[in-house]
């Protein structure tokens, strides 16, 4: 499954596009452009599901630095430091990834 079968292509290239600078990625400001802030749990499960690519039930730091991929094939890597930000406010119990309840990054 891709990213454009739950969420709107026009959403996801806009997105996409927004953070295509280095060092520029807001999460919050990137879920709201994509359409995140407004879907339901079953749609957040799918975009969850398709961000761990190894299917651990967790998204990684080598993942979240993947993320702008997982919702289109040309969006950068994130920095280093993108990335530490990502997890650390996603990450709430200090275990290094996020699991499915880190949706809190999204509202």
């Amino acid at each position: 499954m891709s990213m454009s079968e739950v969420l709107k292509a026009d959403d996801i290239s806009k997105a996409v596009g927004a953070f295509s600078a280095a060092d520029s990625f807001n999460y919050k400001k990137f879920f709201e452009l994509v359409g995140l802030k407004s879907k339901s749990k079953d749609i957040m499960k799918k975009v969850f599901q398709i961000l761990d690519q190894d299917e651990s039930g967790f998204i990684e730091e080598e993942e979240l630095c993947l993320m702008l991929k997982g919702f289109a094939p040309n969006g950068r890597t994130l920095s280093a430091k993108e990335t530490k930000d990502l997890l650390n406010a996603g990450d709430k119990d200090g275990d290094g990834k996020i699991g499915m309840d880190g949706k809190c990054l999204i509202k």
